[in-house]
């Protein structure tokens, strides 16, 4: 493998564990402290500063991914080379679920003291949804679901692709991670309610794995009518839509350089 890949996997890698191990963290305080310690508010920000924080540590190694359905998008709109997704999505998975065994070490007494050391996927003791989203009962897995998830990440990817367009209205020397951390934040304050705004198939999918194999079961997978691939699938769609959306009325009718 290339050095220069290896460079690039390690930061995506620490991007995404920055990202999950704040983002992770903040629900694990607000859940197992009974909202003593936390609110939807707090978790909203947190997560916001958690993708900041991530995008300060790779940005000027990769560019920041830190999720499987930018990276896809940036292949189909914006000439990433196709050999670097696979990479790039196994560092982020990777990055990912070390974060959750570090949250899960950090809160481990605190988890048992909450649930008495029986691990419930759902329900008033269910703790599997601090580490991967679940939807609201009323929430159909598709189309509902499928929409919520499509939407979320749609809105993620057209706005980074607007905030980083250079020939539109590109951020400030050095804070796009901090305008992409408050896109994030507004998504969640706007479109968290039905399933928890993963918008990120390896924000949910490598935490979801991590609960499978440390005491929840595989009953993760089928929770929710087994909701688990709609995270993962919903996401990669709505960023390549996203990004057409962006190209389509935005990014390609700028004048040529030079016209």
């Amino acid at each position: 493998m290339r050095p220069a890949l290896v460079r690039e996997m390690l930061a995506e890698f620490l991007g995404t564990f920055v990202l999950i191990v704040f983002g992770v963290g903040v629900v694990a305080q607000t859940v197992l402290s009974k909202g003593a310690a936390g609110t939807t508010l707090s978790i909203n920000i947190a997560w916001g500063l958690a993708v900041t924080m991530g995008c300060y540590v790779s940005a000027g190694v990769t560019g920041a991914h830190l999720n499987p359905a930018v990276t896809l998008a940036l292949a189909v709109h914006r000439r990433l080379p196709w050999s670097r997704v696979v990479p790039y999505v196994t560092a982020q998975c990777f990055g990912a679920f070390v974060a959750s065994t570090v949250v899960y070490l950090t809160y481990r007494e605190a988890l048992t003291a909450f649930d008495g050391g029986v691990r419930h996927i759902l329900g008033p003791m269910g703790t599997a949804g601090i580490w991967a989203t679940y939807p609201q009962p009323f929430l159909s897995v598709f189309p509902g679901g499928f929409i919520d998830q499509f939407v979320g990440t749609a809105l993620l990817v057209g706005v980074i692709l607007a905030i980083t367009d250079t020939r539109n209205s590109p951020a400030p020397a050095g804070l796009a991670p901090v305008i992409v951390g408050l896109l994030v934040l507004l998504i969640g304050a706007t479109y968290g309610f039905n399933s928890g705004y993963a918008i990120n198939p390896a924000r949910d999918f490598a935490p979801r794995l991590f609960t499978a194999v440390a005491g929840w079961g595989s009953g993760v997978f089928s929770a929710g009518n087994a909701w688990w691939w709609v995270p993962v699938i919903a996401p990669c769609v709505g960023a390549v839509a996203g990004g057409w959306v962006y190209d389509a009325c935005v990014g390609n009718w700028f004048p040529e350089s030079g016209a």
